[in-house]
This record gives structure tokens, sequence and C-alpha cells, in this order.
């Protein structure tokens, strides 16, 4: 015992955080915030550090290259020694702490907890919500099954609907227009480097914070908050009915993270690892991607949309959803505390629970995009094949053989998944169409590594046919220039 004193002094004497720790764990808390109701924060920063320590892990032995990251995982399945423990273990720690941080979330919004004076504590904690999210998607993505390649279409294509930053996004994303072998590299980069830095930072500030502003005391009702005597009467509690953190408060949150590990450990003993499922192929339209399930209502929520309410709902629903939550602190920063006092508080809560829980039920049987009720074998009605020269009809050789019918419609057969194609030439032009066709986009994979440069110009000129008869293709802006005439005389002061 004298030699680790010695040790920890030796280290105190240089590094000078002897006085912080001790300060740390002997801050005041109110006696009534020792409750099960407040061990969610701690909880959450448990799990982080255990994805932490099974991320590392992980590193060492995953490859993060489109050609190998599938691979890299199925080797930790079945060659590495407890290797799906250990992808178990970081799977189900993700699910866990995307669930703990939303616990922990909804208990400070019943407690009152982002009201005076800890307004940036909640919107440090509205960016740590996002960012676990952002963890578990980029975790997903790495998996670079077909679960992750369709998803992370879905993903870009919301991305790309952005105005203005859209096609910047999509880029900063996915390295590139397709997903491609830069994408995994981003992916990898954004979950290993990038998120987790910005997590670190945040749960830092965080915890600072609650040290400084002290835990927010217990919601009585009548217990009014007010700017000018809040923290004067929060002293006078702390005097009267505080204790020190450790060891008043700290056995509960260490009992409950206790608990969390054996649960996760539990899960991943039990389920094992999450995927991956068959390899990414992007020609396989018949794919149904499943999301993990912190995202499934909203993939129930985007098949069941209309298509024309995806665009508008997708963009300015999160900006006033996000908006409403930071700016909630600042608006509702006096007043009750309480739940009991809060009814519409409690009520709102409990109307997104329900919905949240509903779209995750739809999703269980819900089609992840329109209805896709045609099949490869099925004909190309034959108004579209009179009168089609030989590259024209190699075209429509190539739709059937790469099985575009089963997503798109011709003379209302084949698929809704994606738009019907009966007038594409009079939406598209020759370039937009070979660029569609190469390198997706909305919900349509990237074909442009499945097709030949022959396959590609047969489709193009089939799809150009596609058009009422009668009407001109649509052209390219710079081509209808290029054929207009000059005129003969210009006026005067006019080159």
């Amino acid at each position: 015992m004298r030699l680790i004193q010695k040790v920890a002094t030796w280290f105190d004497a240089r590094l000078q955080i002897g006085s912080a720790l001790r300060e740390t764990m002997e801050h005041p808390v109110p006696k009534s915030t020792a409750s099960w109701f407040y061990v969610f924060g701690s909880g959450a920063l448990v799990i982080f550090g255990l994805q932490v320590v099974t991320g590392i892990l992980l590193a060492l032995l995953y490859v993060p290259s489109a050609a190998h990251a599938w691979d890299s995982l199925q080797v930790l399945n079945h060659d590495v020694t407890l290797g799906w423990f250990l992808r178990g273990l970081h799977g189900w720690g993700s699910n866990f702490m995307v669930a703990i941080v939303l616990l922990h979330m909804v208990q400070v919004f019943l407690f009152g907890a982002y009201k005076f004076p800890r307004e940036l504590t909640w919107v440090i904690g509205i960016f740590l919500l996002l960012m676990t999210l952002g963890m578990a998607f980029t975790g997903q993505v790495l998996r670079f099954d077909q679960d992750a390649y369709w998803g992370l279409g879905i993903g870009a294509s919301i991305a790309s609907r952005v105005p203005v930053i859209g096609p910047f996004a999509v880029n900063l994303l996915l390295g590139g227009p397709i997903i491609a072998g830069a994408t995994l590299s981003r992916f990898f980069a954004f979950h290993v480097f990038a998120i987790p830095a910005l997590l670190i930072g945040l749960v830092s500030v965080h915890l600072l914070m609650v040290l400084k502003l002290g835990i927010n005391e217990w919601p009585m009702p009548g217990r009014v908050v007010r700017r000018a005597t809040y923290e004067k009467e929060y002293r006078e509690l702390i005097e009267k009915d505080g204790a020190p953190f450790v060891p008043y408060a700290v056995w509960k949150d260490i009992f409950f993270a206790a608990i969390l590990i054996l649960c996760i450990a539990g899960c991943a003993a039990y389920f094992g690892p999450f995927g991956p499922t068959g390899r990414p192929d992007p020609t396989n339209i018949q794919a149904i991607p499943r999301p993990d399930y912190f995202f499934l209502w909203l993939y129930a929520l985007l098949a069941l949309l209309p298509p024309s309410l995806e665009t508008p709902l997708l963009l300015i629903a999160p900006v006033f959803i996000i908006g409403g939550l930071l700016a909630l602190p600042f608006v509702f920063g006096e007043g009750e505390k309480s739940w009991k006092r809060r009814p519409v508080a409690v009520i709102s809560v409990l109307l997104i629970a329900v919905a949240l829980g509903t779209f995750t039920h739809l999703s269980s049987y819900t089609p992840w995009s329109p209805i896709m009720d045609a099949w490869s074998s099925d004909p190309i009605p034959s108004q579209y094949l009179k009168g089609r020269h030989a590259v024209e009809r190699q075209g429509a050789l190539v739709f059937q053989q790469k099985q575009c019918h089963n997503c798109h419609s011709l003379g209302n057969e084949g698929g809704m998944r994606g738009p019907a194609l009966d007038t594409v030439a009079l939406r598209l032009t020759s370039d937009q169409l070979i660029r569609q066709v190469i390198q997706g986009g909305g919900n349509m994979p990237a074909y442009g590594k499945n097709l030949s440069p022959p396959q590609t110009t047969a489709l193009v000129a089939f799809l150009e046919t596609l058009k009422p008869s009668g009407q001109s293709p649509a052209l390219n802006a710079s081509d209808s220039l290029a054929t207009t005439p000059a005129p003969e005389n210009p006026p005067a002061g006019h080159p």
C-alpha cells in the first residue's frame, strides 16, 4: 500500500490532478437525485467506453475495403477465437447505447433538467444523441452486406435532396457519385475517427457542465424555476440536503452499469453478432434491406409516404424537430419542472413513443419501397418494340436481363419501385440517362460496373425511344443553342 501511495504521489506531483479527482468524486448532489431515474447518463458513458475498447480490437482485423470488408467479417465470425462474440459485444453495445441515450433524453425532458441554468447542457445532449445515431448508422454501413449497401443508397438519396449542398454531401459521404471502394474508407474514417472524437469532446464538456452546474434536483411539484433566484435556491438545497457523489450516489450508477454490461454480453452470447448478410450486390433489386432497429421507423415511414411527400418531409421535418429541441430551453427555461404539472410534456412523449412504436411495428411487413410486382420474365409490351432498330432492340434485351422491368413499369405493366418509364425520354436527355444508369440516384443502384459500354449504349438507345409519338425528346441546353441559327443582321452595337 505504501508503494502504491508513493507511486500515486509521484504522478500527482507532476500531473496535478489529484485535487480535481477528489473534487469530482466529492461534489455534492441533492440526496433526492440518488435515484434509479438518474443512472442513464452514467450507463451511456460506460457503454461508450465498451464501444471504444471493442471497436479498437475489431479495427485490428477489419479491412475497410469494398473487396475485403465482407470477408474480414466472415473471418471474425468463424476463424478468430471469440471473434463472433467480440462483434456481438460491439453490435449489441451500439443498440443498447442508442436506447439508453434516448431514455436519458426523455428523463431529462420530463424532469425539466433542460431549464435554467442547464440550457447548454441540453443542447450538447441533443448533439450527443445525433452523434450516437451517426455512429450507429456508419457502423451498419461497415458491415457492407446487402442491408448496408441498400441502406447507404437510401441514405445517399436523402442527402442528395438537400438544396444547394446535396451533391457535395453525397460526394462527401460516398467519396464520389457511386458506392465504391472510397465509400467504405470514408465511413471507416467517420466511424473510427471523426464521430468518436466529436463524442469524446462533447461528453467531456457535458460532464464538466454537470460538475459546475450540479445535478438537477428532484422535480417537486410547486418548485418553480426562476432565473433570478434558482442558483441561490439550489445552493441552499445542497447545503441543507446534499451528499457527496462518492460514495452516496455512485453505487447505483455502478450497479446499473454492471447490469447493462451483463445484458450486452448475454445478448452477444445468445443472439450472436449482426450479419453480415449476403454480399453487396447492386444488381439484386429484389433485395429487401432492413436497417437496425433504431432506424426501422424511418424505413416504414419512407415506404408508406406518397412519393410527392417524401422530399418535403425529409428536408423540412428534421429541421423543425431539431430546431425545436435546441430552442426548447430558451423558450421554456423557467417554470415548473415536475411532469405531474406539465401534462403537455407527458402527452408529447407518449405520442412520440406510440408513433415510433407503430412505425417500427409496421416496418416488419411494409415493403421498403413502392410495390414490385413484376419479374424479368414478363415481356415488354409489344408497342415498345415495333419499329425499333437493332441497337434499340438490343437495349430492350438488356432492360430485361438486368431486371429493370421489376422496378419500372411500361404501359402500366411492371414494378412500381421506381418511376414509370413510358415518357422517360421527355424528362431526361441522353447524357442524363447515361449518368443515371451508370451512377444511379434516388433508390436506384449504380449499374456502372455491371454493364459493358455497348450494353449501356444499347440500353440508353432503347430508353430514348420511350416517348409519345410525335413529341421531341429532351435536349441538352448546349445542343439546343448549338442548333439555333444566329441572326443574319444583328442589332447595331452588338457583335
